[in-house]
């Protein structure tokens, strides 16, 4: 562990595995890279130099032109279901620096995403494009508004290369903040080069860095296995509960974490419908909204799959073991959704009839093409006059019904108006407003998006700062993202 002026304080765990899992490489240097934006309350959270870090050796070393002392440079390998198709991948546009060791014990890795080719790359440049890495920064700093597990962002700076997609855009590197980059491909990775003793290690660190309480279990691995699962159960329910749409739930983008991690052609809802997708690539509607329990629970699936050997030596035992444990995963998800869609409706207590209730306000919501989140805000303030399915009696009816469930708790309205406002964010980051936040910001106008990060800071505070934000966009108009690459 080596600490330097920006507050870097570097270990490299991850390098002591076996080193299959991973390829030492540099980053590209930046001819003149410019810092565009910098997360201090994150920086400063993790025992960083604000000051230093937005000095030109810092900005050096958030470009990757210069290493940081302690850090140790490399590229993960793993694997993935990539829309279903089995596929060796590897980080072929990010460098993990090392693990930051922060004044409060965590230990988060600290990645550059967008910091050229690597041995993974497969052909491509290894760049990033400006805009992405901005969106990157703006939705997983949103999704840490909303409470949800997610990769941080620390910064973005540009390069002054450029890089070419579609179009020329200015090139930029992420540095990006996480729990760790292991991921279920991570482990797929392991299991398809068929050495149990690499798997075991794998499991073993993992274990230790994430789940040390199941190491004592009488088999760790498959109380690895639940918690994984348990955590995967619980994000997916937060997912669905403020309707985000991850894009592009491959298998590399699981990590066994329980964070959210990839933010690529990513999107929230605004009108609900099961069905959308905003994915440009996703031309099958694998990854819609309604899809997404589904998936993670096939994901899982395939993660269960690798820790076999691990499970039982007996290969018919150790598949019994998978199939039982996998069968928990729809009620789990289930328990933590219906939880949330209670906490939603100011229900603090449990009734049968609560799922009922919930699924037919949902059903009315899409009969009516009604907005998810403005929705869930009206019901909150008890604010009507924009919810056109609120003069409709089929609301009125079951209206009625959840004011007389309600009635049946024992706490106060204020109690109740606190819990749907602690549930029900005020605003989330429409996509129009992404996008006109990105446009200003890729043509020199920061304040639009500093604007709009502001107010996604803490989307539940109901503020006066928020209200420009609370509107959807036209829903004629199409919306389509991008997966950067």
């Amino acid at each position: 562990m080596t600490k330097n002026g920006s507050g870097w304080q570097f270990d490299n765990s991850y390098t002591r595995l076996p080193d299959v899992f991973y390829a030492t490489v540099l980053p590209e240097k930046a001819p003149s890279p410019a810092l565009i934006i910098c997360n201090d309350a994150l920086a400063k959270s993790i025992g960083l130099h604000v000051d230093a870090l937005q000095s030109e050796q810092g900005i050096d070393e958030l470009a990757g032109n210069k290493i940081p002392d302690g850090a140790h440079p490399i590229a993960q390998a793993y694997a993935g279901h990539q829309f279903g198709h089995f596929t060796m991948l590897g980080d072929g546009r990010a460098v993990l620096l090392g693990e930051q060791l922060t004044p409060t014990g965590e230990r988060l890795d600290i990645q550059l995403k967008g910091g050229g080719p690597t041995p993974f790359s497969r052909g491509g440049d290894g760049r990033a494009g400006l805009g992405p890495m901005l969106r990157e920064y703006i939705m997983s700093e949103a999704m840490h508004g909303l409470g949800i597990p997610t990769t941080r962002s620390l910064a973005v700076v540009v390069t002054g290369s450029p890089v070419y997609r579609e179009e020329i855009l200015a090139g930029a590197v992420l540095t990006r903040v996480a729990a760790s980059h292991i991921r279920v491909g991570t482990f797929q990775y392991a299991a398809a080069r068929q050495v149990v003793e690499d798997l075991q290690a794998l499991a073993d660190y993992t274990i230790e860095r994430h789940y040390p309480t199941v190491a004592s279990q009488a088999n760790p691995y498959v109380a690895f296995f639940e918690e994984v699962m348990d955590r995967q159960a619980q994000l997916l329910a937060k997912w669905q509960c403020v309707g985000f749409i991850h894009g592009v739930m491959n298998t590399d983008n699981m990590a066994v974490s329980g964070e959210t991690i990839d933010y690529g052609p990513c999107a929230f809802m605004d009108t609900y419908d099961p069905a959308t997708v905003f994915s440009s690539i996703d031309r099958q509607s694998r990854y819609a909204f309604g899809n997404q329990p589904g998936i993670a629970e096939w994901n899982l699936a395939r993660f269960a799959e690798t820790l076999l050997p691990l499970f039982d030596t007996d290969t018919e035992k150790a598949v019994g073991i998978a199939e039982q444990l996998l069968s928990q995963f729809g009620e789990r998800f289930h328990h933590h959704w219906l939880a949330g869609m209670r906490n939603k409706l100011g229900l603090f207590n449990e009734e049968q009839a609560d799922g009922q209730l919930i699924k037919e306000l949902l059903q009315l919501m899409q009969a009516h093409k009604a907005d998810f989140t403005n929705t869930f805000r009206a019901l909150t303030l008890g604010e009507f006059s924009e919810l056109q399915m609120a003069s409709s009696e089929e609301f009125k009816t079951w209206h009625s019904r959840w004011k007389e469930r309600r009635a049946r708790q024992e706490q106060s309205e204020e109690a109740v108006l606190q819990l749907m406002k602690n549930n029900n964010p005020n605003i989330i980051p429409r996509n129009h407003r992404m996008e006109e936040a990105l446009d200003a910001a890729t043509k020199g106008d920061l304040s639009v998006m500093e604007h709009f990060l502001a107010a996604l800071k803490n989307p539940y505070a109901y503020t006066e700062d928020q209200k420009p934000y609370i509107q959807p966009a036209d829903p004629e108009t199409p919306y389509f993202t991008y997966c950067g690459t």
